[in-house]
């Protein structure tokens, strides 16, 4: 059985791959995401990440349909209990930014939409910079007191607000971050890699990273020449011609050669290998996706096969 790992300084024991929802109400329809969320559970998998504004963006959606699937998928599988749910608020079209009175109203009705009395992780999905970290902080300190929020995280956010969320908290004694949602990648590291990671460490958090797999990229599908039929492809597809992205997918290509092994299934691994990091998000619209996703957890690259995919990816 994979072993859990513990998210940062909090309490919550997770999966060492956290299961994207952001697909759910998008890409998969009930049926369908229900199914991977079945495959998920079954693999030993307790992490699901998702958002309020997840999937505001399509035509005829208004935000909030991802946590519906999830909500419904718990209550018809009476597995509550077993499923560390983490949210975010802040960036729903109803709910935007991070004063105090918009994120008690997201989290209510995130509350609402994920039938449950609590969430596992709650997360502020962008820093909102006119708001001051004592509002933020003592908002969230209070949705935990009061029951609704077990532990708190931020995602979107600099090393310097994260500093000092940190350091209120801190000297306030109320509750802190325990974990970063950050943008982290084999082709995209200084999105992460520096002060940010710095202060991750420092603070002893964990890192919960988005895009692991480069919104398709590094499954190795997207090469010259080749059409993807994807919602997700324009981004992927401009990481094709870079030379960084092809040395990047030949150093897959190559560790995933000796593993008889998916590409994603190794820049996962590579991730989950990173220093801070507690559990890389991925996300699965099919049954048939998932598999390889599942296969990181168990991956164990050589130090040498780490060494090169970093050297390529720099």
């Amino acid at each position: 059985m994979t072993s859990l790992r513990r998210l940062g300084t909090s309490d919550l024991h997770v999966f060492p791959l956290s299961l994207g929802g952001n697909v759910f109400g998008w890409t998969a329809d009930e049926t369908r995401s229900f199914a991977v969320l079945d495959a998920y559970a079954a693999a030993g998998g307790n992490f699901v990440d998702t958002a309020d504004a997840y999937s505001q963006w399509v035509e005829g959606n208004e935000g909030g349909e991802s946590e519906t699937v999830i909500g419904r998928w718990l209550a018809s599988r009476g597995n509550r209990s077993d499923i560390l749910v983490a949210t975010k608020a802040g960036a729903h079209h109803r709910h935007k930014g991070l004063k105090p009175e918009t994120v008690r109203a997201a989290a209510e009705e995130s509350l609402r939409r994920l039938g449950t009395d609590y969430i596992d992780l709650f997360y502020t999905h962008y820093d909102d910079e006119s708001v001051p970290v004592e509002d933020i902080v003592t908002t969230l300190d209070a949705l935990v007191k009061e029951g609704k929020v077990r532990a708190v995280a931020a995602s979107n956010i600099s090393a310097e607000r994260l500093r000092a969320c940190l350091d209120f908290a801190e000297a306030e004694n109320l509750t802190g971050y325990v974990a970063l949602q950050p943008h982290y990648n084999l082709v995209s590291r200084d999105t992460y890699e520096g002060p940010l990671q710095d202060t991750v460490a420092r603070a002893g958090l964990a890192a919960v990273p988005y895009y692991g797999l480069a919104a398709g990229f590094l499954t190795g599908k997207y090469r010259p020449g080749q059409t993807v039929d994807s919602a997700r492809a324009h981004g992927p597809l401009e990481l094709v011609g870079t030379e960084r992205g092809q040395r990047v997918l030949a150093a897959l290509d190559r560790v995933a050669e000796a593993h008889d092994a998916e590409v994603a299934s190794v820049a996962l691994a590579w991730l989950a290998a990173r220093p801070t990091v507690a559990a890389p998000i991925a996300s699965a619209r099919t049954v048939e996706q998932l598999p390889a996703l599942l296969a990181s957890v168990e991956l164990r690259l050589t130090d040498e096969e780490l060494t090169a995919l970093t050297d390529a990816s720099a």
